[in-house]
Formats: structure tokens, C-alpha cells, sequence
């Protein structure tokens, strides 16, 4: 079963993977770190128009909630070329994974019937 798996592992292309993991791993970072940078901007505009009258014009508060929404609209489309990319890793991931398990199928009847052969070639010899 170890063996399956190694082989598994032999056919997804490491080179591909390795190479676009530090793109992955940025955009993740980056993601996450205006994804709370933005949570935390929007916590502190709720709160300054939460209390009281508004402490800026309602033109500037238009303007902010147009520049958040456009920020929010950017995160969306790098999240999702993010997943996508994660997507078709996974896909060659299972791809791989599948042949394997085609493989090991064909391994199991091979060696099965070799089992049988030797065997019958045991019986035949010993009552020879």
C-alpha cells in the first residue's frame, strides 16, 4: 500500500507545485493580511458613524464605502483565482491518484494470478 502511494506521488508534477507554491503562499498572505487590514478600517468607520452625528461629510463616507467595496471586489477576484489554482492542483492531485489506484488494481490480479501459477506448479512438482 506505501508503495501505491510513493508511486502516486512520483506522477504529480513537484516541479509545477513546487513552483507555483510561493506565488500561492503570497497571495494567501497578502489576502489574508488586507482581508483583516480591511476588517479592521471597516470596525472603525462603523463605529466613528456609529456614534453621534457623522465625524466626516457624507460625501467623504460615500467615497470611503466606494473605495471598500472596490477593495472588497479586488480580495473577491484574487480569492477566487487563488481557489482556482488550488483547484487545478487538486484535480492533478486525484488525476494522479486515480492511475495509481488503476494500477495497483492491475498489480493485485497480476500477482494474484502468479500466486495461483506458482502454486499449481508447486503441486504439480510435488506430486511429480
Amino acid at each position: 500500500m506505501a508503495a501505491s502511494w510513493v508511486a502516486a506521488l512520483k506522477l504529480v508534477p513537484w516541479g509545477d507545485v513546487i513552483e507555483a507554491t510561493p506565488q500561492i503562499l503570497q497571495a494567501a498572505k497578502k489576502l489574508l493580511g488586507t482581508t483583516q487590514k480591511g476588517n479592521a478600517e471597516a470596525a472603525t468607520a462603523a463605529l466613528d458613524g456609529a456614534v453621534g452625528e457623522p465625524a466626516i461629510p457624507v460625501a467623504l463616507q460615500l467615497q470611503h464605502l466606494r473605495d471598500r467595496v472596490a477593495q472588497l471586489e479586488r480580495e473577491q477576484q484574487e480569492s477566487a483565482m487563488l481557489i482556482q489554482s488550488l483547484a487545478e492542483q487538486h484535480a492533478q492531485v486525484v488525476q494522479a491518484v486515480e492511475v495509481q489506484r488503476r494500477r495497483q488494481q492491475w498489480l493485485t490480479v497480476a500477482v494474484s494470478m502468479l500466486a495461483v501459477a506458482c502454486a499449481g506448479l508447486l503441486v504439480w512438482v510435488l506430486t511429480q
